[in-house]
């Protein structure tokens, strides 16, 4: 009696314990059919001994067929796969494996395997779990990225052959405003005043008057020839960078400025200037450019030009601040554009070539500027300069 009762408590067991193996093997594979990754089982034979339906499509055989042939009979190079799945023996597991799985149909869908090891009750290692995720996509995406890289250095190559040629016609333009267009204007002039003073005495006052404005323009004319010259010399001019000690290139244009700084009474002050790398000659021109620039749009005030300096970043932050005029605020963004003037020429002579040529060197230099200003409370340009 007891042995029977043994044997039906026996039966239950089993028959619950395989009902929980059947649920938890629809468990594991309702969840691989899910995975629209290829998963494979391998044993240590190479040979396939379970696959999902992803598999299934991106090889064109049916899970039949799969199992108990060679895993590595599916890719475009068996030897690739075969060493794949051996390092995993080897390393218990592998990522990002490139392979290309070739399909029944002929096409090829390029993956990364990801595969691990898998053990028995007893830990032996008894085969190799395999994941693949498809990166076509990824793949189109670098073919384009690569093929806008080509298209990017073709047009650069273009680019700078183009650049090349305007420099060249730079280059030859500057020869020619020199020569060529300055020596007719030197004759208007000479020939102009010749004539004021050989017919002076019948010429009225009109004529006089019209004669001077001749010679004036003829003079302005040639006086922004010669600013066009020194702006296309910057923007031609090779780069030489060395250690330039700012405080040293201020004692300097303060020396080349000592003529107009002394007619105006202007004081120069300067604070915490850095030791950089920069092109000296160019350092020397953009400081210079901003100080006369301050001193000629003076107020009614003795001119007052602090610079100063400071770290941020990579960057050194420098400003040239001054009690002059100032500027409306709606010519703000206009002012560093060639050959824009704020004032008439009855008002302040010059070109309106000076902060184009200042914001040219601080861009050669890998900066930017800008001002800040109001009317009659003065300026502070302001820059940035690469350490």
């Amino acid at each position: 009696m007891k042995l029977k009762e043994t044997l039906e408590n026996l039966e239950d067991q089993v028959k619950e314990r395989t009902k929980e193996l059947l649920l938890a093997n629809n468990y594991n594979r309702n969840l691989i059919e899910t995975s629209l990754d290829p998963l494979v089982t391998i044993g240590q034979d190479g040979t396939i001994t379970d696959v999902n339906v992803a598999t299934e499509k991106v090889t064109g055989y049916r899970r039949e067929e799969l199992i108990g042939t060679d895993f590595a009979d599916y890719f475009t190079n068996p030897q690739d796969a075969k060493d794949g799945y051996q390092q995993v023996f080897q390393k218990g597991v592998v990522k990002d494996y490139p392979l290309d799985i070739k399909n029944k149909d002929g096409s090829l869908t390029p993956v990364l395997y990801n595969a691990s090891v898998y053990k028995d009750e007893i830990g032996e290692v008894i085969g190799v779990f395999a994941a693949a995720r498809d990166i076509t996509e990824q793949k189109k995406a670098e073919k384009k990225l690569m093929e806008y890289w080509e298209s990017l250095e073709e047009q650069v190559k273009q680019r700078t052959e183009e650049l090349a040629k305007s420099n060249a016609d730079l280059k030859e333009f500057a020869y020619i405003a020199s020569h060529d267009l300055r020596e007719p204007l030197r004759m208007i002039t000479i020939f102009l005043q010749l004539l004021e003073r050989r017919y002076g005495d019948q010429l009225d006052d009109d004529a006089h008057e019209f004669i001077g404005f001749a010679v004036d323009g003829a003079k302005r004319l040639d006086k922004m020839i010669m600013d066009l010259l020194e702006y296309s010399s910057v923007v031609n001019q090779e780069l030489i960078f060395n250690d330039t000690n700012l405080e040293e290139v201020l004692n300097e244009v303060i020396l080349n400025l000592n003529v107009v700084i002394n007619e105006n009474n202007a004081i120069i002050t300067y604070e915490n200037l850095p030791v950089m790398r920069a092109d000296e000659n160019l350092m020397i021109l953009l400081f210079q450019n901003l100080i006369s620039n301050s001193i000629k749009y003076r107020s009614n005030k003795n001119p007052e030009i602090i610079v100063s300096a400071f770290k941020e970043g990579d960057h050194h932050v420098f400003h040239v601040k001054d009690n002059g005029i100032g500027i409306d605020p709606k010519q703000l963004d206009h002012i560093f554009t060639i050959f824009k003037r704020l004032h008439t020429h009855n008002e302040y002579e010059g070109s309106g070539i000076g902060l184009s040529i200042v914001h040219r060197i601080v861009h050669q230099h890998g900066g930017e500027i800008w001002v800040e200003s109001e009317p009659e409370k003065g300026s502070t340009f302001k820059f940035t300069i690469k350490n």
